[in-house]
């Protein structure tokens, strides 16, 4: 049961945060992961338990990065049984102001990206039997916070294409689940991007709403955390649709399940836009 899906792990967006410490995880428990970023260099790393990091140049906005790079895995390990979507990253902006172009790239990577790597890896893990599929997505799948509309949208987006995909998949053996980490401590907090003008009637609401997520952030989990969350979900046979990694945070996605949708915002608006009201306003 220890390999269940194979020795061999792709992980996406292993260069930082919650990729690279699920990387460090899987190889010290033996897995060849492959760890697929956009600067990737140097020799494979082996580890004491027998497992190894080779890292993997690969934008996954690029189809021909990603073609390229799965087909590599797949020249050197033979068959692919477990993938890892953890590239991703944040924007910051009212809804009204991020422009379409940063939209599209938010979804670019957040969405598209697991999906052009799933095209070129599923085929490799129906040819092998069944595979598994983790994504990460986040709390913000079930929370569509202030001023992060954009992010909330594609970690929703991720959540809908798991769980249809759990469906398609079964009867190839492919399994699907998703990691949903609440606040964790990484350098997403520092590359989140704004996407609004500086001028923006918003701007004061977000600038303030920005502070308590990153506040929130840098006083996290460990990305640790969530790496011991996805190597448990590798050793599930049949994994359950969603891991949410944290006490607190299950107790929240719980919670929105039983509380009416106008308590949920009124508590949202509190926490992320108190005070955030211009003079005059409702």
């Amino acid at each position: 049961m220890r390999f269940l899906y194979g020795r061999t792990a792709v992980i996406t967006g292993a260069g930082s945060g919650i990729g690279r410490a699920c990387a460090e995880a899987f190889a010290a428990q033996g897995y060849s992961v492959w760890a697929l970023h956009r600067r990737a260099a140097g020799p494979p790393a082996p580890t004491a338990a027998g497992g190894r990091i080779t890292p993997l140049a690969c934008d996954v906005r690029d189809e021909d990065s990603v073609r390229g790079a799965v087909a590599r895995v797949a020249a050197q390990e033979g068959a692919v049984g477990l993938v890892l979507h953890c590239a991703g990253f944040g924007i910051s902006g009212a809804a009204e102001d991020v422009s379409l172009e940063a939209a599209r790239a938010q979804m670019e990577t957040n969405y598209f990206g697991v999906l052009r790597v799933n095209r070129h890896i599923l085929p490799l893990m129906r040819a092998r039997g069944g595979g598994l599929v983790l994504v990460v997505g986040s709390v913000a799948g079930h929370f569509a916070i202030p001023f992060q509309s954009h992010y909330a949208s594609s970690k929703h987006a991720l959540k809908a294409y798991v769980e249809a995909l759990r469906m398609e998949g079964a009867p190839f053996g492919l399994r699907a689940a998703l990691l949903e980490p609440g606040d964790t401590k990484t350098g997403f907090t520092a590359a989140r991007a704004p996407a609004g003008p500086a001028d923006s009637p918003y701007a004061p609401a977000c600038a303030r709403a920005v502070a308590r997520m990153a506040r929130d952030e840098t006083r996290g989990h460990d990305p640790a955390k969530a790496a011991r969350a996805a190597l448990a979900l590798a050793r599930r046979r049949r994994p359950p649709v969603r891991r949410v990694v944290g006490l607190s945070y299950k107790f929240l996605v719980f919670a929105k399940r039983l509380l009416p949708a106008r308590l949920v915002e009124f508590v949202l608006t509190r926490l992320y836009l108190r005070g955030a009201a211009p003079p005059g306003g409702v």
